[in-house]
Order: structure tokens, then C-alpha cells, then sequence
């Protein structure tokens, strides 16, 4: 089986303060970083996202991986993955059978990994995780390949602002719980405090 891995990292952190969330370090190792060890399973990883984005992996990290950025800037998760996906079409001449997507947010998504992976390879359009109180999470998922390039062309002309619910609503997937916390994601500052993270002197929280 062939997996490769795309990484979002290129939203605002409005409720941040526009600190990026990418940075944030959680035991030692950026959020960014962190992501991109949960995807280690993957051929190639393709980090979406600004340009300071890639100051934030170890050189090791850095050299294994590939980087691109949505267009528009800010364009959203929808925008970000279809230019994950073209960075990866355009790297491999045989293309993946699944493509694992993860927002780099969720600090503990690792442990949610191999589980989607399980409960990807019988289903028709991949596995998309549950978290404990049973909410879906989008940006934690394992997809077919050929089902999220569908969805892309299907919807090509939205894709700007376009939500991950509405781009893969026509797609066959598996709900999968997923261990408890592994997607719990840090959006405000209250989220990062649980991890140890205090707001930055210059930044506030916004609604």
C-alpha cells in the first residue's frame, strides 16, 4: 500500500492572536513537527502552508518533505488540500492509494493514525475520525486517493473558503473512533494552556 500525507498548516490562528498555531511547541516539538511525525507511516508528506511555515521543522524533517501554499493565501482546508494534492501528483508518477490528512493542530493525533488507517482498507472512500464525543473530524482522515481527486474536480470552481464537510460530502466513508484526546486541536489560547502553553505577552484571545 501506497500512503502519502498531506499537512495543513496555512490558517490564520485568528483566536491566536495570528500567533501561528504551527509554532506552538508541545514537549519539545512544534505542533508542525509533531503532525509531521504522525504522518511518518507516509512515502511523502506535503506541508500546505506559508513560506515561515518551514522554519519550523528540524532539518531532518525539513529535508523529507515538500511544501506548497493554497491558492489564495488563507484560502482555506478545502483550497490547502487540492494544492497538497497537485504537489503530490506532480512528485510521483505512481500515485498513492491513500492519502492521509491531518491539520497540524491536534497535538496527540498520532495515536489516531493506525486506527484510521484499520478502518480505511475496507471502505470505499477512506476513514474519517470520531472523537469521544462523537463530533467529526475532518482534518483526520485517510483517504483514497482517486475519491479526494474527485471531490477536488467536482468542486474546482468553490474551492476558495470551501469547508472539508461540504468538499467530501458525496464520499463513502468510515466513521472511526478514534482514542480519546488524539484530536482535541488548540484554536484559542485556553486550548494551549492545557498543554502547558501560556499567550504570548503580545497577543489576546479573540471571540
Amino acid at each position: 500500500m501506497i500512503v502519502d500525507a498531506v499537512v495543513l498548516a496555512g490558517g490564520r490562528s485568528s483566536r491566536l492572536g495570528s500567533e501561528p498555531k504551527a509554532g506552538l511547541v508541545v514537549e519539545g516539538r512544534t505542533l508542525l513537527a509533531r503532525a509531521v511525525d504522525a504522518a511518518s507511516v507516509a512515502r511523502q508528506t506535503v506541508v500546505v502552508g506559508d513560506v515561515q511555515s518551514q522554519r519550523l521543522l528540524p532539518t531532518p524533517l525539513l529535508s523529507s518533505v515538500l511544501h506548497t501554499r493554497e491558492t489564495p493565501e488563507f484560502g482555506g482546508p478545502a483550497a490547502g488540500l487540492a494544492a497538497g494534492l497537485a504537489v503530490l501528483a506532480a512528485a510521483h508518477a505512481t500515485p498513492s492509494e491513500f492519502v492521509l490528512v491531518l491539520a497540524c493542530d491536534m497535538p496527540r493525533v498520532a495515536s489516531a493514525v493506525s486506527v484510521l488507517f484499520a478502518a480505511a482498507g475496507s471502505a470505499r472512500d477512506g476513514a474519517i475520525a470520531v472523537d469521544s464525543a462523537g463530533s467529526t473530524q475532518y482534518l483526520a482522515g485517510v483517504y483514497r486517493t482517486a475519491s479526494l481527486e474527485s471531490a477536488v474536480v467536482l468542486h474546482k470552481t468553490e474551492l476558495t473558503d470551501f469547508s472539508m464537510r461540504a468538499l467530501l460530502r458525496e464520499l463513502e466513508l468510515a466513521p472511526t473512533a478514534v482514542p480519546t484526546g488524539s484530536t482535541d486541536d488548540i484554536d484559542t489560547w485556553s486550548d494551549a494552556a492545557r498543554y502547558g502553553i501560556a499567550a504570548r505577552a503580545t497577543t489576546k484571545e479573540t471571540a
